[in-house]
């Protein structure tokens, strides 16, 4: 039986990231997708314009049509711009209890542009840590999660430590904007995991963290362990990049079916 995952998400109308990042990956790892759009991001490969969040109401009302009708085995939180929206996605989660949630905490986009407002990282310690499987903060978001600076590998490491203690279950730091080869770290409560790659010399990683977020999402619904689904997730998002085409002026989003295509 095909396996079903839902996003819940920012919505980005040039394609790359947010919810129509993750129906792609969702699609691309065989899983049917449905979503849950929490804003309206008019964006491009180069920069953010504007957003409209959505009002808490039509968020909640989304989230209960489809967890009525349909039986959603992984969800993949991303875009989640204030504070009272976190709050009732959160209480959303706990109502319909998924099996696996995995918390993308998003706030600034590919191009710099800030996507939520100034101090919900209290907001998404609070609410989100505790019920979310896995939470993929990369190094700015870990930053602002700790007030500090994360400049190597020992660093990140620590981040996910302190992030744990914070409550999350598991915790993914994403090491993409450090030097050399791109490094990540998954910690769960017990041990360190370090998922290398090469690095891939492009500009087209518009998306690159809804991806991979949506991809271990797929792969825990698809069945695997927390550490094969981020190194699956990993494999997956490095040759959609490597795979990616131009398709604006800045910053293109990867190919979410380099494999299909093929």
């Amino acid at each position: 039986m095909i396996k079903k995952c839902l996003t819940i998400a920012g919505s980005d109308c040039s394609g790359g990231a947010g919810i129509q990042a993750d129906l792609k990956t969702f699609s691309a790892h065989g899983c049917y997708g449905a979503s849950v759009i929490t804003s309206v991001v008019a964006e491009n490969t180069s920069r953010v314009i504007s957003v409209y969040n959505l009002p808490v109401e039509e968020i909640e009302k989304q989230i209960d049509a489809v967890f009525e009708d349909i039986e959603i085995d992984a969800v993949k939180l991303g875009m989640l711009p204030t504070a009272e929206i976190i709050r009732a996605v959160a209480e959303k989660m706990r109502q319909y209890k998924p099996r696996w949630i995995v918390c993308d905490p998003v706030m600034v986009a590919t191009s710099g542009d800030a996507l939520s407002e100034s101090g919900i990282c209290q907001a998404f310690i609070d609410n989100m840590f505790p019920i979310a499987d896995l939470i993929t903060p990369n190094i700015i978001e870990a930053e602002e999660f700790l007030g500090g600076y994360i400049e190597d590998v020992v660093n990140m490491k620590e981040a996910a430590r302190i992030l744990n203690e914070y409550g999350a279950k598991n915790v993914l730091v994403k090491g993409g904007d450090l030097d050399g080869d791109p490094v990540d770290v998954l910690f769960d409560g017990k041990e360190y995991f370090e998922f290398y790659a090469k690095r891939v010399n492009s500009p087209n990683t518009h998306g690159t963290g809804c991806t991979l977020s949506s991809a271990i999402a797929a792969n825990l619904a698809n069945g695997a362990e927390m550490k094969e689904a981020v190194r699956l997730a990993k494999d997956y998002i490095t040759n959609a990049i490597e795979s990616s085409y131009t398709v604006g002026k800045g910053h293109s989003p990867v190919h979410h079916f380099y494999d299909i295509w093929k």
